[in-house]
């Protein structure tokens, strides 16, 4: 009986597995793993975008075919640098698509503007709020009737952590 080597039939079927196409096994050196996860986190993955467009109304046949690859990296993040991701927790942000446990896309590197939906330690604690600037006085404005706004006033301790730049919701 042979010891080793390919033998017939054995294995999983090429293009079978996860990615649809046969793969190959690399070895890195252990110090490099870490920057190789990085690397392929930062690029993430690029995943089929189809042509056709889904009818929310009267369902219409779809087309079978990939019109390109989309980056989600490349449509949710613009500054990867000064982007970081947080989830969501609390009901105070439901008008604004905001709910609990959806993730966040926060962009440090853009101006908090009055009307933009900010990420915000005040007192030590962090919360997700549309900034308002009126009349000299700032604002932390909840999107549920059932919160209070935030007054933002010189006793407090306030740091803007960033700005809101997408949702990503779970249906």
């Amino acid at each position: 009986m042979p010891h080793g080597g390919a033998r017939k039939n054995a294995g999983r079927p090429k293009g079978q597995g996860k990615f649809g196409e046969p793969t190959k096994p690399v070895r890195i050196p252990t110090s490099l793993i870490a920057s190789v996860i990085d690397f392929v986190h930062e690029n993430g993955y690029i995943l089929p975008f189809y042509g056709h467009k889904v009818q929310a109304g009267f369902p219409s046949p779809a087309d079978d075919y990939i019109q390109e690859k989309i980056d989600l990296n490349k449509h949710l993040i613009k500054n990867p640098s000064a982007t970081f991701l947080v989830r969501a927790m609390g009901d105070s942000m439901i008008g604004a698509g905001i709910h609990s446990g959806d993730v966040l896309v926060v962009d440090r590197s853009l101006e908090p503007k009055s009307g933009k939906i900010i990420i915000a330690a005040v007192d030590g604690q962090l919360t997700v709020k549309r900034l308002l600037q009126k009349n000299g006085q700032s604002w932390l404005m909840p999107e549920n009737q059932d919160f209070p706004a935030i007054h933002i006033s010189s006793t407090q301790d306030i740091h803007i952590w960033g700005v809101v730049t997408n949702v990503i919701h779970p249906v």
